[in-house]
């Protein structure tokens, strides 16, 4: 049985304010003498890391420079480990080990210390060998639990060449750090009088080897999350471990999310999840509203924040269908729907039209989406002889800089490149009303890409994909957990979408 006699677990439902608890502690601790550089911080990804250090800095009145251990555990065991920037593995050198192998190794995504890109990159080898580490299972377990589409001899010899690879020429990737502090940790990792791992149920077991160690170097420790929203499991999460922590616990009980009116329906979900820790927590006042509809096309979205939420992202393409016909601006999975370059050649050629000036490089967005000839003089294009930051008008443009398009022209008319798409979403958007630079009101997103946000209304689709369905006969704790998270994303209003096929959608 683990001894973990240091360890408290802090259980935060959703909207409870569980970091603003951890920063109460701290606050305390500060108070009693504690030093900020012998208190740890540990996030599960960067961004809540960051967070962290400006809310802590902000509160506190500190400097980034005193809480040298607020980060996630990747960059703690990086910063520790003695691995030199220069000893990490790069997208050129997964390129050059698979043209030595004769497979596509390409990797985008190795700067980052986001468990989410440890196991998801856009190689699907290189993702399932990190899995399989992260998880400390067998390479071949995990291999067979996958739907990767290659041989397992090929992928047994993908990770052989990995290894030697990085033995060769003294390189580390991510997971390394982790299991190179997890074997020398004990001897360089810091003695701290306070420790905090926040988002623990998403943690993976080689990450839990680290808090540990974290453990024995502290004279306490606090395990802050909640199993009922442990949606990482496909990343390698080890929710039972957390479950499982001996030592006490509290229950944060008061949300200051949920309405009255959503806690019951989310409630009832949790319910369904047969390995939780049971906790009672209370709503806000505020009532709210439930209302099931047919589509996001019965909805307004012309006030408040709104998230429009699905299982899987294809379900969101008649979200995005919809909003883009009403002219609504959004983001989708973190991407405005409409471009930077798009939003700003349109603004700056109707600032143009009323006499005002533009940068260099707004007048180049404009000019992309211009024809030769009948609007760009040939070899005035790229605007060769205009810097970036330089200010320049539509006369100037005329006189000096080969423009043909003239000051009558609307801006579909001066943009004739301009795609039909695009043109009757602009239309749309300028017909509503909408700033382009405005920050979306409206977000579409996964379930899993969501989690840690909220919005006032949230519009949640109850589709489930074959795979969902089909992990769900194993493994249906996973599914009430992405739902429960779904629910309780809510501030305001539930609306909850009826799904294309009854036989395969979650009843909520």
């Amino acid at each position: 049985m683990m001894k973990n006699t240091k360890i408290f677990r802090i259980y935060g439902p959703p909207g409870t304010g569980k970091t603003t608890t951890l920063l109460n502690k701290i606050d305390e601790a500060l108070h009693a003498g504690v030093n900020p550089s012998h208190i740890g911080y540990f996030a599960f990804t960067r961004q809540a890391a960051n967070e962290a250090v400006e809310r802590a800095c902000s509160r506190f009145n500190l400097d980034k420079s005193q809480l040298p251990w607020f980060r996630t555990l990747h960059s703690f065991a990086l910063k520790l480990s003695g691995i030199r920037q220069e000893q990490v593995m790069q997208p050129e050198h997964y390129k050059e080990l698979g043209f030595a192998l004769g497979f596509d190794l390409t990797v985008d995504k190795v700067g980052t210390d986001d468990v989410f890109d440890l196991t998801k990159t856009d190689n699907p080898a290189i993702s399932l060998i990190n899995l399989a580490r992260l998880r400390k299972v067998d390479l071949r377990e995990q291999y067979d639990q996958s739907d990767l589409n290659l041989d397992w001899t090929t992928v047994k010899y993908i990770a052989d060449s990995l290894q030697e690879y990085k033995n060769r020429w003294n390189l580390y990737d991510f997971t390394d750090m982790l299991e190179v502090f997890v074997r020398e940790g004990a001897a360089f990792c810091p003695r701290l009088a306070l420790t905090f791992i926040d988002e623990a149920q998403d943690l993976s077991p080689l990450q839990w080897d680290v808090a540990h160690v974290l453990e024995e170097n502290s004279s306490r420790i606090y395990c802050a999350g909640d199993d009922d929203q442990a949606i990482y499991r496909w990343a390698g999460a080890d929710v039972e471990h957390f479950i499982g922590l001996n030592g006490g616990y509290d229950v944060l009980e008061q949300s200051y999310r949920v309405p009255s009116s959503v806690h019951p329906l989310a409630e009832r979900v949790a319910k369904r999840i047969k390995r939780r820790v049971p906790k009672n927590y209370l709503p806000r006042e505020e009532e709210g509203r439930v209302q099931h509809i047919p589509d996001t096309s019965y909805l307004n979205f012309d006030e408040g924040t709104w998230l429009i939420l699905a299982q899987a992202g294809y379900f969101l393409e008649r979200a995005t269908e919809d909003l883009k016909s009403r002219g609504y601006l959004f983001a989708y999975r973190g991407r405005r729907s409409i471009s930077e370059a798009i939003s700003e050649a349109v603004n700056g050629w109707e600032q143009l039209r009323k006499g005002k000036s533009v940068t260099g490089k707004v007048a180049r967005s404009i000019y992309n989406f211009m024809s030769v000839g009948d609007r760009v003089k040939r070899g005035f294009k790229k605007l060769p002889a205009l810097d970036d930051d330089e200010l320049v008008n539509l006369q100037e443009l005329t006189a000096n800089h080969g423009l043909v398009a003239t000051v009558d022209m609307i801006w579909h008319e001066a943009m004739d490149k301009m795609p039909s798409r695009e043109r009757a979403y602009i239309t749309a958007l300028l017909r509503r009303g909408e700033k382009f630079n405005a920050v979306p009101r409206i977000n579409l997103s996964t379930i899993h890409g969501s989690k840690g946000g909220e919005a006032e209304n949230v519009a949640l689709y109850t589709d489930l994909s074959p795979a969902a369905v089909k992990a769900s006969e194993t493994a249906p704790d996973d599914l009430h957990r992405v739902f429960y998270v779904g629910v309780t994303r809510t501030k305001q209003n539930l609306y909850l979408m009826e799904p294309e096929d009854m036989n395969r959608s979650y009843w909520i």
